[in-house]
């Protein structure tokens, strides 16, 4: 799994708050290429998350998504506004993970994690297992979010499993914060 200093690959655009979308499922290459459901433009990358529009659309580009312009386009959002940490009070930060940002897949509602003043880089999915390779179940446990009951869970996250975990990371000071999903 990569940090959130990594850039993505295969010439996508940066995202600072989801750096690695192919890794993550975010994006996937298809087979032949595609038309693109905001520009038009033939693609062969397309996203693979949540867009919560009205609209039914398909086929969104990596250009589209990292602009804004399929946001704007279908008035949509890649994240649910109310569905992210506290302590962001700057508004072009928020802009920027709900229209600009590729989401993450979960059982339910996803949720973003923000630490230091800023939204957390998404990583990928996790279990304890994984935590525990990384050597951050602790740092990952020390998180004033959970209670004892909840820590628990992490502890037994299966990735792909019935609990799943969400890693985050800080972008400036480095935490790893989890969220956790059941089924």
């Amino acid at each position: 799994m990569k940090t959130a200093k990594k850039q993505p690959s295969d010439s996508l655009p940066v995202f600072r708050y989801h750096p690695n979308p192919i890794e993550s499922g975010a994006f996937q290459k298809t087979e032949d290429e595609v038309v693109c459901g905001c520009c038009g433009k033939k693609t062969n990358m397309v996203y693979h998350g949540p867009f919560y529009t009205v609209e039914t659309v398909h086929n969104l580009c990596p250009e589209c998504v990292s602009s804004g312009a399929a946001a704007k386009k279908f008035d949509g959002a890649f994240q649910d506004d109310c569905s992210v940490d506290d302590g962001v009070d700057d508004p072009d930060k928020l802009d920027e993970l709900i229209h600009r940002t590729p989401g993450y897949c979960g059982f339910q509602q996803e949720y973003w994690r923000a630490h230091c003043g800023d939204f957390c880089a998404f990583l990928g999915y996790v279990g304890a297992e994984e935590l525990q390779e990384l050597g951050i179940m602790e740092e990952v446990l020390d998180d004033p979010m959970w209670d004892e009951e909840q820590k628990e869970m992490i502890e037994m996250m299966e990735n792909g499993g019935s609990i799943q975990g969400y890693l985050f990371q800080c972008l400036h000071c480095g935490k790893h914060l989890v969220w956790v999903d059941v089924d």
